[in-house]
């Protein structure tokens, strides 16, 4: 491959996008850059700043996004450092998870961390997965995919997941959060969840992460 290789995987939750990239991040000799985690990392730091949902405010969480330090630390496990403070399980809460989704809507925030993502990324490379990879952060890359998969698919792996940390929830709410989640990122003005031709579709449902791994990779190296 030649470097930097920037592969761009968006989508919307649940579809596998961070199996999937680890993956084909490994099998590249790439790091893997998980961008949810640094809106979750500003959503956690908006909770515990006293920030409600809904968010009132935007200019307070957009300042606070600003005062953050947020590193991705790509070892052989990812790990999210919040200002010195290792926040990997604590981002993934549920709860985070809609405090992510509302501190995303929020242009200034967005355009932060689309900074901060392009210096991650910039000199070594990456397979980067998120909502606007493609789009926004690095659109012009050759190495665009769009991964999806079937709405109750997503909220059964999503339910297992959070059941794995601990963090049971019923299945119904779990979908219920997701549809709105997935109503929120293809509505907000600033950086929609957006799918154009110019993305590989990799649809992901009822196939094992490796097998999509594989196709992305071949794809990839495919395309030089």
């Amino acid at each position: 491959m030649k470097a930097p290789v920037i592969v761009a995987i968006d989508g919307p939750s649940g579809a596998g996008k961070s199996t999937v990239a680890k993956m084909v991040a490994r099998s590249l000799g790439v790091p893997y850059i998980d961008t949810g985690a640094m809106y979750r990392a500003v959503g956690l730091a908006a909770r515990e700043a006293g920030i409600g949902l809904p968010i009132t405010e935007p200019e307070a969480v957009a300042r606070l996004a600003e005062s953050l330090s947020i590193e991705i630390e790509t070892g052989p496990e990812m790990r999210v450092v919040l200002d010195g403070r290792d926040v990997t399980e604590a981002i993934r809460a549920s709860e985070i998870s809609r405090y992510a989704s509302a501190v995303s809507a929020i242009p200034d925030v967005r355009r932060r961390l689309v900074a901060e993502q392009r210096r991650l990324a910039g000199g070594r490379g990456g397979v980067m997965e998120g909502r606007d990879i493609g789009t926004k952060v690095f659109p012009g890359t050759p190495h665009k995919f769009f991964l999806t998969a079937s709405l109750p698919v997503r909220a059964e792996r999503r339910a297992a997941e959070l059941a794995s940390r601990g963090r049971r929830q019923p299945y119904a709410e779990v979908l219920a959060e997701m549809e709105k989640r997935d109503r929120d990122d293809r509505t907000r003005s600033e950086s929609p969840l957006t799918c154009d031709e110019s993305y590989v579709v990799v649809d992901s449902t009822g196939r094992e992460a490796a097998a999509v791994a594989g196709e992305i990779e071949r794809r990839v190296r495919g395309a030089g």
